[in-house]
């Protein structure tokens, strides 16, 4: 059985309860921890879920908001339901595909 694994990323909420309340109010505490992001990247970090985190990054937001990466971080796994086709057979699909593919043309020049 496969398992689908999902976040949540919490920072929003997490500064909400530290009182910061725009991406503004935390580029100056990261540039104090030697972490230089412009203002879209800091924007992006808070309003949007990143897939692709430093770990740098993640420890200085832990020390401003004193919190732990599991605070900033819910993770979610749970088993992924065998995918159904519309006669309700399970398998893969790519094998109930193959049988009904069309053969390739060939192409003749003209006589």
């Amino acid at each position: 059985m496969k398992r689908q694994v999902s976040y949540q990323w919490r920072l929003r909420e997490v500064m909400a309860v530290h009182g910061m309340f725009s991406a503004t109010d935390l580029a100056g505490p990261l540039a104090e921890r030697g972490i230089t992001l412009s203002s879209v990247q800091v924007w992006r970090l808070v309003t949007q879920n990143p897939e692709r985190l430093s770990l740098p990054v993640l420890a200085a937001l832990c020390d401003i908001l004193d919190c732990s990466p599991s605070d900033l971080i819910a993770t979610r796994a749970e088993n992924a339901a065998p995918r159904r086709t519309a006669t309700g057979e399970t398998g893969t699909p790519a094998a109930q595909i193959a049988p009904i593919r069309p053969k390739r043309a060939r192409i003749r020049p003209e006589q």
